[in-house]
């Protein structure tokens, strides 16, 4: 794989706002340039190596990965190795006219991959496509709704799915799922929905910072375990997450008092800190919750290999954190006042600077086509293909927290 590349991601939505896929793609700022062929196949090979285990199988479960395709790819070997059950290549219309390329793709959907037809009239479409393709990408049109969807109405009466490109806005988004469409929503995913975010703290939020600050002051641990009690649904899902698959315990952890005995308080910390977030009651899309989880585990695993295992779980916090303003409705600052960080995770919060501060500045510019990440990675010296691996494990670690 060439050193110069990183991979960027597009979140899929379905229209109940849950996240059911990703595209995966290499960084570029060239508006349709051509697709080459050499580094498509580097991407197959790579996202076939992070996501698919021998035993395990597809490590996202049953999301779906789109990547951008031509024919010349059937004999690649990243292909054979990718699931095909999970993994939709996208081909644009002119290939479907060939002959020779019309037989790679036939040969590619028997064999089981997903196919998804791009820069198509969905009006003018070919009836023998139908067969052939497993989902189709449309352009939303908002000031001529009616009349696309009479033409999504039509199509929904095969077995093909409709996804939208480049829905920038909530009220895009909600005219899409409307018309029945999963949407790529591009930066959106960062963004909250408007008039629903929660105002301030709950109550279960308000003890789970009650908690933190009490490990943060190494209270005791039946002092802990008291306010615990307090709320059935927090012990509950506080031990679930510990015993999840993310955490990797060999040992069923029991009690919060099991979990302090075997891992200590500062891992006790970060779990109460993605318990802050998913204890929301905003009503704001999973997509932005899930943007956080992967945000705090990849900063994680970027700094690993530089600082001590508590200094790595403080940038998984900050990772958590910097996007906690948007959870709650309230700005950072208000959020700062309310919880008790220590200060190199406020200085990341705040400016991305200090210790913590570039790898979360890492982190958020992999989220986006930016191209500031090649200059923050060469800072941080971390090599093109670390800071791609740290990527898609973080996608699953979230992936694993989810299911929990």
């Amino acid at each position: 794989m060439s050193d110069v590349k990183f991979i960027v991601r597009e979140p899929l939505l379905d229209p109940s706002q849950r996240v059911i896929g990703f595209q995966l793609s290499w960084q570029n700022n060239v508006k349709n340039a051509e697709l080459d062929t050499s580094a498509l196949s580097d991407l197959m090979s790579f996202v076939a190596r992070e996501l698919e285990d021998t035993e395990k199988g597809f490590l996202l479960g049953d999301s779906l990965i789109f990547l951008e395709a031509v024919p010349g790819l059937l004999q690649a070997e990243g292909l054979r190795h990718l699931s095909p059950k999970n993994t939709v290549l996208i081909f644009s219309k002119r290939y479907f006219g060939d002959e020779i390329s019309l037989a790679a793709i036939k040969e590619l959907r028997a064999l089981g991959f997903g196919i998804c037809l791009k820069n198509a009239d969905i009006s003018a479409l070919e009836r023998s496509f139908f067969s052939l393709i497993t989902h189709f990408e449309v352009q939303l049109d908002s000031s001529n709704l009616t009349a696309q969807a009479k033409m999504y109405a039509a199509l929904k009466q095969s077995n093909v799915q409709m996804v939208a490109r480049n829905v920038g806005n909530w009220q895009d988004f909600d005219a899409c799922a409307a018309l029945g469409l999963s949407s790529f929503v591009g930066k959106l995913h960062l963004t909250p929905r408007p008039n629903i975010a929660q105002k301030g703290l709950n109550t279960t939020q308000t003890t789970i910072l009650q908690l933190m600050e009490m490990i943060r002051k190494n209270a005791d641990i039946q002092q802990l375990e008291t306010v615990v009690k307090r709320d059935a649904a927090l012990a509950y899902k506080l031990l679930r997450y510990i015993n999840s698959a993310g955490f990797g315990l060999r040992t069923e952890v029991q009690s919060l008092k099991h979990a302090v005995t075997i891992l200590g308080y500062s891992p006790l910390y970060r779990w109460l800190s993605l318990l802050l977030a998913t204890a929301s009651t905003s009503g704001n899309s999973p997509v932005l919750l899930e943007t956080a989880i992967v945000r705090g585990r990849f900063a994680e695993i970027l700094g690993q290999p530089f600082m001590s295992k508590t200094e790595a779980e403080n940038l998984f916090v900050a990772g958590m954190f910097s996007l906690l303003d948007r959870l709650l409705g309230l700005p950072m600052e208000e959020v700062l006042t309310t919880i008790q960080l220590p200060e190199p995770v406020v200085e990341a919060l705040v400016s991305r600077s200090g210790i913590y501060g570039p790898y979360l500045a890492l982190a958020e510019a992999c989220e986006l086509n930016s191209m500031l990440v090649a200059s923050l990675a060469e800072t941080l010296k971390i090599s093109t293909q670390d800071v791609n691996k740290a990527h898609l494990s973080a996608l699953v670690w979230a992936k694993n927290i989810a299911a929990a």
